[in-house]
């Protein structure tokens, strides 16, 4: 059990998950926490991860960090999404199990999941059949993640938990056009025609200052603006979305998502996980001081008869509820206000066609979603403008 004391160091602190994750372990009175920038510590950088380690001496981590995007970045940047994450979850994991880290949060991604799972997807779906083809490297790297836990749990008797959020949206989400996700993609391409129809080019030229689009800024000519912006299906009170419309999609609030990481981090062992509480009196090498032996297990990757084979420890964590990207960007055009039109070109991809995660094994854990769809993009829209002032 973690002390309010305790050091907690959160990796991607300033991310969409990190930062409301570091927020919400603030107003639980853990104030001992670490987090460093990309520039600051390259988590990529072997040498750099293990200096961090030596210093600091954390006695939890939560590996928020990671390198992401929705279905253009992942199909443009195949070899980064799998090269820049198994790097960072090697590095990360590496180290906190060199230096005693007493307990690991993991953060993955639905995408993990088959393409044709059957829906909801429960954990046991893992590696069942092919994964959806456009993010086939990133969910690779996370089931490579998660697949590092439960083997570090097996064979030193660690503590690592692996949580699976599903889509997620929220302040300090990504509205860089080139890279975001669906949802913040959507609403910034909306908000945006909607400027351009009002004829109000100080707000355009504000947000393209802040968010530059293939490094087009608000010093650039009317012209070159509304050309790249075309170019993302932004024109006069007109946008057009990628796909048909008809996917499915679940969406969590980040700040719940926190709430649910921060609950598993200090409620939630490897054990409650898979169900067996004797588990770490048969199963890990212990010492006889109690310390772990970081030498020796008991037995390795289910050896042991009466456990079985231990696989699929991981937790999925979501709302168990779906709309069609259709009616999500019906409720983006509401919060916006926006009386333009909304186009789907069906000639792009459209990705897995629905996502749901069946989230049984989180509520039995003691936790469930507040904020519904409605209210958050509504919160998403407030959180977007007052990043323009």
């Amino acid at each position: 059990m973690l002390s309010k004391d305790s050091k907690i160091y959160v990796a991607g602190h300033h991310g969409l998950v990190g930062s409301a994750i570091w927020n919400n372990l603030l107003q639980r009175g853990y104030t001992n926490l670490v987090g460093r920038t990309h520039k600051e510590l390259d988590l990529t950088d072997q040498i750099a991860v293990k200096q961090f380690f030596d210093e600091e001496q954390p006695d939890a981590v939560v590996l928020a960090a990671a390198f992401v995007g929705g279905i253009m970045a992942n199909s443009l940047y195949r070899a980064d999404f799998i090269m820049m994450n198994m790097k960072i979850q090697c590095n990360v994991i590496s180290e906190a199990y060199a230096h005693g880290v007493k307990k690991l949060l993991f953060l993955g991604s639905t995408c993990i999941y088959p393409k044709n799972a059957p829906q909801p997807m429960k954990e046991d779906c893992l590696l069942t059949s092919p994964l959806e083809y456009t993010n086939e490297e990133y969910a690779i790297a996370k089931i490579a993640g998660l697949k590092m836990c439960e083997s570090y749990n097996l064979q030193y008797g660690t503590n690592y938990i692996a949580v699976m959020p599903t889509n997620l949206y929220g302040p300090n989400d990504n509205f860089h056009l080139e890279n975001s996700h669906v949802m913040p993609a959507m609403m910034r391409k909306v908000y945006l025609a909607k400027l351009i129809h009002d004829g109000d080019w100080e707000a355009i030229r504000r947000d393209l200052n802040i968010r530059p689009v293939e490094g087009i800024d608000g010093s650039a000519s009317c012209d070159n603006i509304t050309t790249i912006l075309r170019k993302y299906g932004i024109s006069d009170n007109k946008v057009t979305l990628w796909g048909t419309g008809t996917p499915l999609r679940e969406f969590l609030w980040s700040e719940d998502m926190a709430d649910a990481s921060v609950h598993v981090l200090l409620n939630v062992d490897f054990k409650d996980v898979i169900g067996i509480e004797k588990y770490s009196s048969v199963h890990y090498g212990a010492s006889t001081d109690g310390a772990v032996d970081r030498n020796h297990s008991a037995g390795r990757g289910g050896a042991i008869p009466s456990l079985g084979e231990i696989r699929n420890c991981h937790i999925n964590v979501g709302t168990g509820k779906e709309l069609t990207i259709r009616e999500l960007s019906e409720l983006v055009v509401k919060a916006v206000g926006f009386e333009g039109a909304v186009e789907f070109d069906t000639t792009k991809p459209d990705g897995t066609m629905r996502k749901l995660i069946d989230v049984t094994k989180l509520h039995s854990l003691g936790w469930t979603h507040k904020v519904e769809i409605e209210d958050g993009v509504r919160k998403l829209f407030e959180w977007y403008r007052s990043s323009l002032k």
